[in-house]
């Protein structure tokens, strides 16, 4: 079970459960943030930190999957698998990461969830250049189709929004949340296929324990990256402070907090358990297309107006997410095809010899 050679339909039944888990974390994580910044929070480092900040709690499947092993293989059972040089490469992609949530965070306390979707659409445009370029994965047309859908989609949102600058929000806050946040779409379309890269050059089985050893690598390394951050600007000091002030109560700040911390998580965990059982692309689309689940629940918990815009914006995403599951389909179909036309002839040259 903790081997690379994973059956098809394990490896199904992991993209699935990684899928869900990141579901959790895409539809939840801006919603938390927004209910954080709508009640009276201000704090961007502390937001920033939050996203990264539920790493420990990595700690327990680690602990599951090591007593698992040592359950088979005795007291020779290996402790961890990571190596020096995953490590580094995991906390200098983990720094990046810390760069992004702050990027986003920022982006997120000026700007009205509505336009936000232009992160996540510009996202996976970059995800899907980043992919071509850095890990060299071919686009087929049903892939680009649900690039192209998923894009339209998202953009839509964010430019037919009612609700356009936030109140108490100047016009040069506003532009500069919305630069930042196109750049946190930037920098997260590389960050994905770097992640996909590191996998495929790792010179070692990529296994559940390995995936899940790089990802709290990389969310600690961008929590202590935002830890300074939070240092130099004073926000462990002004918690307290907020705390009382914060609209919902005190003790519910800081229920906020820690549920903020575990959803963000969730999401985390999600995005490289599907770059392991895909592709960065995959990881992509599926932020993507849960977008439009989020506005739904923006509608639900934020009473935001459901307009057509965000009806056609739905329709486009689902769209695109089954034109991309179709594409995996028929080249699985294609593979399974040539390998056993494969099999066949190999079979055939051997009774004739």
């Amino acid at each position: 079970m903790e081997h690379q050679g994973l059956s098809t339909n394990m490896r199904r039944i992991l993209l699935l459960i990684n899928c869900l888990i990141l579901a959790v974390g895409i539809c939840g994580g801006p919603l938390m943030m927004r209910l954080y910044y709508v009640e009276g929070g201000s704090r961007i480092w502390l937001s920033s930190w939050l996203q990264t900040g539920g790493w420990p709690l990595t700690i327990v499947p680690l602990a599951i999957l090591y007593l698992y092993r040592r359950k088979i293989e005795g007291p020779d059972a290996k402790f961890y698998f990571i190596t020096p040089r995953i490590f580094v490469a995991s906390f200098i992609i983990g720094i990046a990461t810390g760069v992004d949530d702050f990027l986003y965070s920022w982006g997120g306390s000026k700007l009205p969830v509505s336009t936000s979707s232009l992160l996540l659409a510009a996202q996976l445009a970059f995800t899907a250049i980043g992919a071509f370029f850095i890990v060299k994965l071919k686009l087929t047309p049903y892939s680009t189709n649900a690039v192209v859908l998923l894009t339209v989609g998202a953009v839509l949102l964010g430019i037919r929004a009612n609700g356009d600058r936030p109140e108490g929000v100047t016009s040069k806050a506003y532009i500069l949340g919305f630069i930042m946040t196109l750049l946190a779409a930037a920098l997260y379309g590389i960050i994905l296929p770097c992640i996909e890269l590191m996998y495929l050059k790792a010179k070692q089985s990529i296994t559940a324990t390995l995936v899940l050893e790089i990802q709290m690598v990389m969310c600690f390394a961008a929590t202590a990256f935002c830890t300074v951050g939070m240092i130099a600007n004073k926000d462990f000091q002004a918690m307290s402070r907020e705390a009382k002030q914060f609209n919902l109560g005190e003790a519910r700040y800081y229920t906020v907090i820690v549920w903020t911390a575990i959803i963000w998580q969730c999401f985390f965990v999600g995005v490289i358990g599907v770059i392991y059982c895909s592709s960065s692309l995959m990881s992509g689309v599926m932020i993507a297309v849960l977008l439009p689940v989020t506005e739904v629940l923006a509608v639900v918990f934020f009473n935001e107006k459901f307009s057509g815009e965000k009806g056609l914006a739905l329709f486009l995403s689902l769209w695109g997410f089954v034109s991309y599951f179709y594409g995996e389909f028929r080249q699985t179909k294609k593979q399974k095809n040539k390998s056993s036309e494969t099999e066949i002839m190999a079979t055939t040259h051997t009774e004739s010899v």
